[in-house]
């Protein structure tokens, strides 16, 4: 790949897409609440049917998008960006009921998504995080139903009107938890490799002889040890549909129970608040009095949430329905995550092994009325729906797997490896975006008997940005060409995108606003909104530094394989 260039197509789509972004998107951006998900925005986004090209489209017409519209509006081009990472887990790993359930709602912009990997104690250092998913101790018994005297299933409401959880060993779990959070910023990447398989392709599997036992993890027990072995079944009580995957390994099978309509099962969507005791168990939203960023509330709503504006999701339509063999309580805390705590589920990594590092992780989709899930908004440099998560025990099953149970980290890294490139695209809009404004400020600007531009001094460093910004580009466009030709160098090439134009874009925005002078500090300029975007994109995704890492790793792997 020693060049590239742009179909005319590509090109007129481009101009396109900056034309839309700055006519029709950026006005519904400045509408919207400051460090809030911008549901309007988004709406429109999945009208304009760019939300369904996240799905459709290879690397790089994702690039151009995002360099596009970020161009023009960088919170559209956010917005767009952290529905395509949320929601890529769940259309890549996901089964056939997952993605007919949450893909069609991600694309018309009515369900908010979210990738719930960073925690406080491991951003860059994603193997360590710590986030636990324990064996739950009831086998075969779904959440919201619990074993009848005969041992047969019963629907059980809860209280609150949330996902029932009352069993043996759970009565009544599933509480708000109120402890404080760590703030914070980004979304880490790294060269992690993907897990390897463990045995019948259960990790953590206790296998037994012929008709297989199952080994259930008690409270104060090692979690992950009980597992169907050999030819084991599994009784399972639907909730409301039947299961899709996540069926137990060496040939079982599932014996499957409906169990009608989700008792006690409420979603909560378009920033609306789970409700609490109410008369019959029905669900309904909640008003808090608190009011601030900072409040605490259950994730899927912002604090002080109103009933669901328009283009929201249904309660109906995003109600959990979980059931399946296999049973965790995830319990830790995510940060930095964005569209947190406002999203309507989260695709989340939990270590389900202890000790076993990136071989350890499984991936979760978590829709966000889960009893025990709840959030707190952070105030950041720059405004956007970022907040940090608490699992207080949450509830999930097999069929929340998305993949293999103990091989999530790879769900992550081929998230990231898509996803790289374009965080690249996004930094290159943002640097073309100042080189533009600075080319028409020193044409214009008069000062010491001349144009800014007659001045060598300034016209070299504006020769500086544009030639670092095309080269940005060009290298952005290349790794995306290679991840849609599947290239083996791909990690290689996304890092070392990411890397160059994120940096890039920070050296580009810079000189800018020196060139421009005071007024580009001014609030509402758009070097001043350019200057707080810029940033983060040095840090999620893999920090810069994490970048040489991936890159210097790579290099001496090709060494050494030759």
């Amino acid at each position: 790949m020693t060049a590239f260039s742009l179909e005319p197509a590509q090109l007129a789509w481009c101009a396109e897409l900056r034309t839309l972004a700055a006519e029709r998107l950026r006005p519904l951006a400045e509408k919207g609440e400051p460090g809030h998900v911008n549901r309007a925005l988004v709406a429109e986004l999945g009208r304009l049917g760019l939300l369904a090209r996240l799905f459709t489209s290879g690397a790089l017409d994702l690039c151009l998008m995002r360099e596009s519209l970020a161009h023009g509006c960088t919170e559209a081009e956010t917005a767009l960006a952290l529905q395509g990472l949320g929601a890529h887990p769940v259309h890549a790993h996901g089964t056939e009921s997952q993605r007919a359930r949450w893909l069609p709602r991600v694309a018309d912009g009515s369900a908010i998504a979210a990738f719930a990997l960073s925690e406080p104690g491991a951003g860059s250092d994603a193997a360590a995080l710590g986030l636990r998913a324990e064996r739950d101790g009831s086998p075969g018994v779904a959440p919201g139903v619990a074993p009848s005297a005969d041992g047969r299933p019963t629907a059980v409401a809860s209280g609150d009107g949330a996902w029932g959880v009352e069993d043996s060993d759970h009565s009544g779990r599933g509480a708000v938890a109120g402890a404080g959070e760590v703030p914070g910023v980004g979304e880490p990447g790294r060269s992690g490799r993907g897990a390897v398989a463990r045995a019948g392709g259960v990790p953590g599997a206790a296998e037994a002889g012929g008709g297989a036992r199952r080994a259930v993890a008690r409270a104060g027990e090692v979690p992950g040890v009980g597992e169907f072995g050999g030819s084991g079944r599994g009784a399972v009580v639907g909730a409301g549909e039947v299961p899709g995957a996540g069926e137990s390994s060496r040939g079982a099978r599932r014996a499957v129970a409906r169990a009608g309509d989700v008792p006690g099962a409420a979603e909560v969507g378009g920033g609306a608040r789970r409700a609490g005791s109410r008369a019959g168990g029905a669900p309904g939203p909640v008003v808090s009095d608190a009011g601030t960023r900072g409040a605490r509330t259950p994730a899927g709503g912002p604090p002080g949430a109103a009933p669901p504006p328009p283009g929201a999701p249904a309660p109906s339509d995003l109600a959990a329905h979980p059931d399946g063999p296999a049973r965790w309580r995830l319990s830790g805390e995510k940060c930095w995550i964005s569209n947190a705590p406002e999203a309507d589920f989260y695709t989340v990594f939990a270590r389900t092994t202890p000790g076993a590092g990136a071989r350890g992780v499984t991936a979760f989709l978590v829709p966000a009325d889960r009893p025990g899930l709840t959030g707190t908004g952070l105030d950041m440099l720059s405004p956007h729906p970022i907040g940090a998560l608490e699992f207080d025990a949450v509830p999930v099953t097999a069929d929340d797997v998305l993949g293999e149970v103990d091989r999530g980290f790879r769900v992550a890294m081929g998230t990231l490896n898509l996803f790289r490139p374009s965080v690249g695209a996004f930094a290159v809009g943002m640097a073309q975006a100042a080189l533009d404004a600075t080319l028409g400020h020193t044409a214009r600007r008069d000062a010491f008997g001349g144009k800014l531009r007659d001045l060598q001094a300034v016209s070299h460093q504006v020769a500086e940005m544009a030639l670092r910004t095309e080269a940005a580009r060009l290298m952005v466009y290349a790794a995306a060409t290679a991840y849609d030709e599947d290239a083996p160098d791909v990690p290689r090439r996304a890092a070392m995108a990411k890397l160059l134009a994120t940096e890039t874009a920070q050296y580009v925005v810079d000189t800018a606003v020196q060139l421009h002078g005071a007024r580009a500090l001014q609030r509402g300029h758009l070097l001043e909104h350019l200057y707080r975007e810029v940033r983060a994109p040095r840090i999620y995704e893999g920090a810069s530094e994490v970048q040489r890492g991936i890159i210097a790793k790579e290099l001496y792997a090709h060494q050494e394989a030759r």
